[in-house]
């Protein structure tokens, strides 16, 4: 069975077009959040972009479905074209029932056979004390990152897990997500770890999820490339 998280970050003026892509495409569930951009200047130049106010949107879909999906954003929101946003999708190992699995997709058929296992691309994400964003992107970024995305949490863990390696968890929180070639990503996880990671101010914590499917950084892979 192929079952995919799909997960689009966007300006957020451009959030409604892309849900309204979602919708279009007959998916059940689709959840909003508000994020923002980590972008330096010079990689705002290099994607045309302005500005920093974003919109992640994450629905669910089978490995037909999320083919179709990208490949409508991509005619109808660009979304390959830099400064339109990116586009990903996250492999799902199991969902909680036939309940479960039937609403998050509509009661689609899902696809037979297993998922790919050879990724391309990752993404990781890090969950830092509120306030450290600059440095844990400066981390990342001097190991190849270009960019990355940021959501605000709110820890809930107990009295023992705030002792836990000098990191307190019932704090503010922020979570930043990073895309990155498979080949990068552990130089940049270990980046992040050494500047900021557990028992320095910004507390990071890393771990990275495979993607089977990226849109929206043609800019970033070209520009490696040459």
């Amino acid at each position: 069975m192929v079952l995919n998280m799909i997960a689009a970050i966007v300006d957020r003026d451009r959030a409604p077009d892309m849900s309204a892509l979602l919708d279009s495409h007959k998916s059940p569930l689709v959840l909003t959040m508000l994020a923002r951009g980590t972008a330096t200047s010079e990689a705002l130049d290099l994607y045309g972009l302005e500005a920093k106010e974003k919109s992640l949107l994450v629905t669910f879909a089978g490995g037909e479905q999320t083919r179709q999906i990208i490949r409508s954003a991509k005619r109808r929101l660009f979304i390959d074209v830099p400064g339109n946003g990116i586009m990903m999708a996250i492999p799902i190992k199991s969902a909680g029932g036939a309940r479960t699995l039937a609403y998050i997709t509509g009661g689609a058929a899902m696809d037979g056979g297993a998922p790919e296992l050879k990724f391309d691309h990752e993404l990781i994400i890090a969950v830092i004390n509120e306030g450290h964003t600059d440095p844990v992107m400066d981390a990342a970024r001097s190991a190849g990152a270009a960019g990355g995305t940021v959501l605000h949490a709110k820890g809930t863990g107990g009295k023992l897990s705030e002792k836990f390696l000098g990191v307190s968890l019932a704090d503010e929180k922020e979570l930043i997500m990073i895309v990155a070639r498979s080949a990068e990503k552990a130089a940049i996880m270990r980046a992040i770890t050494a500047e900021c990671g557990p028992g320095t101010p910004a507390g990071a914590v890393t771990f990275s999820l495979p993607l089977s499917a990226v849109a929206g950084l043609r800019a970033f892979d070209e520009e490696k490339e040459d």
